[in-house]
Order: structure tokens, then sequence, then C-alpha cells
């Protein structure tokens, strides 16, 4: 089963009363969150209504928070590798 993967990219800070409610039905509150819905025809309505806001994806399953936050932390750029000494 596919899913859109949905992330709120701007803030809705200003806009109308109906867009901020349709943010709200999607579950999106904070910006940089991510919620997953099924591809349902009302879904891609409200979707499409606030397209401005958000990026969208098709995914074919949903991950866990701690599968998202895995793909979120960035490679430290350097590896530490400890030699042993030599004993004496």
């Amino acid at each position: 089963m596919s899913y859109f993967r949905v992330q709120l990219h701007r803030s809705a800070i200003g806009l109308n009363k109906k867009t901020n409610e349709i943010l709200r039905t999607l579950g999106l509150r904070k910006r940089g969150s991510v919620v997953y819905h099924n591809i349902t025809a009302p879904t891609a309505g409200k979707i499409l209504a606030v397209k401005e806001l958000v990026r969208v994806t098709l995914v074919d399953k949903k991950l866990t928070k701690q599968e998202h936050n895995a793909t979120m932390k960035s490679n430290p750029g350097y590896y530490v590798i400890r030699e042993e000494k030599e004993s004496r």
C-alpha cells in the first residue's frame, strides 16, 4: 500500500483560518513535521489546497519516529579510529 508523506515546509503564520484548519486536519502543526496519509481523494484535495506550504512524496511504507529520526541524522564528517598501543 502506498502513502503520501507530507512535510510542512513553510509556516502558516499570517494565513487565513481555513488554511490553518486544513493543516490541522492533516496533522501538521510545526514547521518540518511529517505525517503519512493513505492515498485517497479527500486527502489529495486537502494537500492540493495547501500545496505551497507542504512537500509531498509517495512512499511504500510508513516510517516509525525512530526510523525517521535516523534518516534525518547528519554524517559527522569524521570517524575516530583507535589504534592500540604496544605494551612493553
